[in-house]
């Protein structure tokens, strides 16, 4: 009998099993893949959340430091300017593997197989895997990602629901690129974000809709007839040497609306809400979502009377408070960045007013998060 399981051992749940922990209680994480590994991911985390892997004894030493958003229109416009707080370029692979260590040192318990269900028998929780492991907890936070069996299992909405984007992201060789730099550029369809990693390889991310890659329908043809289009991506991917034998690939990334609750589960990071990747901020999104929801479970499991219905009522307002506007204006700065009419205005805007698209991106960015 464990006080909290976290479905799922990424950013948020990773956080979350080493803040509990550190707090004295029992936890443990289900992880569908052994660690370190890659995913698809913009690999861009806001400083916000510094002071708290901090406090909690992760080191990110040897990140990039970035502190310039580069931005440029699918025909070539151009133009740079400074972030309110600056980031960390770092991997998935990294960050993930750093997390995992300190879980590791504080003794979580972490195993590695895929989930199939989560029941709640109105006092504890019954969660199964794949190979026939059972284990039960009094609290159970999701912590999986986008999307995941486990979403059908519990029937959400969204899942239901066709999506029409493609994520793909690759590591690529290019020396002609400045370390400071975090680059947003969109292009027919879609856009994408160039920022190197603590290993000196850039990473390439970017996302289109299926209505265009469907008229290809091969990653490389892709990029050289439609992604290429734009001079500063024609640029890199004429010039840079991928790292990765074959990109990787997401399909079906939906961004429709999600409950921070699901069948008293209590959601983190992207299996809570998606902000649209490159206009926001989804690794500081995940790892604050961990501290809120610890927080809470902190309370919880240290009372002489818990109260679960108000625990999630308490997360559902806090998760909505704090990121529900980020979210909002990451879906309103996605859809400027898939309209180039829309694009050139925002340029124009930007152009004659840095302090206007400054207060966007900081809107989709959080303040350094408190102790």
């Amino acid at each position: 009998m464990y006080d909290v399981i976290c479905i799922g051992g990424g950013l948020a749940g990773l956080t979350a099993s080493i803040h509990l922990k550190k707090e004295g209680f029992r936890v443990l994480v289900l992880e569908k893949e052994a660690y370190p590994h890659h995913k698809v991911c913009g690999e861009y985390l806001s400083k916000e959340i510094l002071p708290y892997l901090r406090e909690l004894g992760v080191d990110l030493s040897g990140a990039v430091e970035i502190d310039t958003l580069e931005f440029s229109t699918a025909k070539g416009r151009r133009l740079e300017l400074e972030l309110p707080l600056g980031a960390l370029g770092i991997s998935r692979f990294k960050l993930d593997h750093t997390l995992y260590l300190r879980a590791l040192s504080l003794k979580v318990e972490i195993l590695f197989g895929t989930v199939t269900s989560v029941d709640f028998d109105g006092h504890s929780f019954c969660v199964r895997t794949q190979t026939g492991e059972t284990y039960y907890s009094t609290y159970v936070l999701g912590t999986y990602g986008k999307r995941s069996g486990i979403d059908h299992y519990l029937d959400r909405p969204f899942i239901k629901g066709n999506s029409p984007w493609l994520a793909v992201k690759a590591h690529y060789h290019y020396p002609d690129f400045s370390s400071n730099l975090v680059g947003l550029h969109s292009f027919d369809g879609g856009y994408g974000g160039l920022s190197m990693t603590e290993t000196g390889a850039i990473n390439f991310c970017y996302l289109v809709s299926y209505k265009h890659f469907q008229k290809v329908r091969d990653i490389e043809q892709f990029n050289k007839k439609t992604v290429s289009r734009n001079p500063r991506l024609r640029h890199f991917l004429e010039h840079a040497e991928m790292l990765f034998e074959r990109p990787l690939t997401i399909a079906q990334v939906s961004f429709a609306s999600k409950k921070p609750v699901e069948s008293h589960v209590l959601m983190c990071g992207d299996t809570a809400g998606l902000i649209h990747p490159l206009c926001g901020n989804g690794m500081a999104m995940a790892i604050h979502s961990a501290k809120l929801a610890s927080e809470l479970l902190c309370g919880q499991l240290g009372s002489k009377n818990p109260d679960r219905t108000l625990l999630e009522k308490e997360y559902s307002v806090l998760w909505r408070r704090t990121f529900g506007r980020r979210v909002r204006t990451g879906r309103y700065l996605q859809r400027l960045l898939l309209s180039a009419t829309a694009t050139d205005l925002l340029f124009t805007l930007a152009s004659e007013s840095p302090g206007t698209l400054r207060r966007i991106i900081r809107r989709t960015h959080g303040n350094p998060v408190a102790i």
